[in-house]
């Protein structure tokens, strides 16, 4: 009897519990729901789309890009989702939020390759990494990704007025993986190890060959050969430098270092020596 009596109140209480949890988890699902609900109101593609707009003239460019979501999310198959998927990009750039705005762009890339507003996608894809470009003695990655986002504008769209903004675009990146390239090559130099800084050198001249930095990369070659050991191909630097940069300080450099070692360039005549005399009356050799 009494142990009866005690399972009787095991299953009494077990029945309590019971009721208890799932009373819980009632008022659980009911507040979700609500929140839910609170969250989520439905509205014309139009009316928050123009939402999105007005965030924006206020500058609100976060916001912005939340509400260009939203015309996603609520209604995703309209015409209205596909502007607002751009326009999502957009604010979120403007919002300096990169990583949000890549992902909006991307995702319209790919669902959109024949839109009228491809070329601008690929614009500002690539000025989501440029404006993240970090000092030139730091690493190069988003350099090499805004080249390359510009790079599939101009390839795809030339005659685009993106794509000609693109281009001055690339000449500036060009300068900084240039100087970059320089920077490393430099320390490759100081620390005596010739092989690695020779190929950096060389890297510079041949694929940044519009660049500021050409005619101290080819001094450079002429100072690692001669370390080296390597006269001729000394001096076949320096004809370059001198056939390219007659007047250039670094040309000046050059031509002081080989003679200094009674050496001239490789291919040197009366001409070159009577371009180097022109040019050496007008400025001193310069040394950093």
């Amino acid at each position: 009897m009494y142990k009866s009596n005690i399972l009787n109140k095991n299953k009494l209480m077990t029945k309590k519990i019971y009721f208890l949890l799932c009373a819980a988890l009632l008022l659980a699902l009911t507040a979700c729901q609500s929140d839910s609900d609170d969250k989520y109101v439905e509205k014309p593609a139009l009316d928050l789309y123009q939402v999105g707009l007005k965030e924006i003239k206020e500058q609100h460019f976060k916001k912005a890009g939340k509400s260009f979501e939203e015309v996603i999310r609520q209604h995703p198959y309209s015409d209205y989702a596909t502007r607002a998927q751009l326009m999502a990009a957009f604010s979120y750039y403007k919002a300096q939020e990169y990583e949000e705005a890549l992902a909006s762009i991307n995702a319209f890339i790919q669902l959109h390759p024949a839109n009228e507003h491809i070329p601008y996608a690929h614009y500002l894809k690539g000025l989501c990494f440029y404006n993240q470009i970090s000092s030139v003695e730091r690493d190069q990655q988003m350099t090499e990704k805004a080249m390359d986002a510009f790079l599939v504008l101009i390839q795809r769209f030339p005659s685009n007025p993106y794509a000609k903004d693109a281009a001055i675009k690339i000449d500036l990146l060009k300068e900084y993986l240039a100087g970059w390239n320089m920077e490393v090559a430099r320390f490759y130099e100081k620390k005596m190890m010739h092989l690695a800084a020779l190929n950096r050198f060389k890297f510079v001249v041949m694929n940044y060959e519009t660049t500021s930095h050409v005619p101290e990369a080819l001094f450079r070659l002429v100072e690692v050969y001669l370390q080296l050991g390597l006269i001729k191909d000394a001096q076949a630097a320096a004809v370059v430098l001198g056939h390219n940069f007659p007047g250039n300080k670094w040309y000046q450099r050059a031509y002081d270092l080989l003679k200094g070692h009674n050496l001239f360039p490789k291919e040197d005549s009366l001409k070159i020596q009577r371009t180097w005399e022109t040019h050496n009356h007008v400025a001193q050799p310069y040394y950093s």
